[in-house]
């Protein structure tokens, strides 16, 4: 995937970890079309806990349809010569996961 370091760091530091962004959000912030194709897929909520929810404008949704922000953050970090696989990310929440990710872009 061919994406400048300007766009992929600047797309890197908006992501979370724990956000699915619509696929409308994620042409308006430049994400390559390829990416998008790649990553969107339609997810459900789990309700056992709040964190398996998943909400749009304020309400529960069953169903949503987009690209995770954790995916994201390691396709990026990928496409600008991270290693993703020798960080760990699978023994760390989302969010941490993204944490490591932007830190192992920043030590590059």
């Amino acid at each position: 995937m061919n994406i400048r370091r300007d766009r992929a760091l600047v797309l890197l530091g908006q992501c979370r970890g724990d956000e699915i962004w619509s696929v409308q959000h994620c042409i308006d912030q430049g994400v390559p079309s390829m990416l998008i194709d790649k990553l969107s897929d339609a997810f459900e909520s789990g309700y056992r806990s709040d964190t398996q929810t998943i909400y749009e404008n304020g309400e529960m949704t069953n169903q949503y349809h987009g690209v995770r922000d954790l995916d994201l953050a390691i396709e990026l970090a990928k496409s600008l010569g991270i290693d993703t696989e020798s960080l760990g990310l699978e023994f760390k929440g989302k969010c941490s996961a993204v944490q490591v990710i932007k830190e192992a872009v920043m030590d590059q």
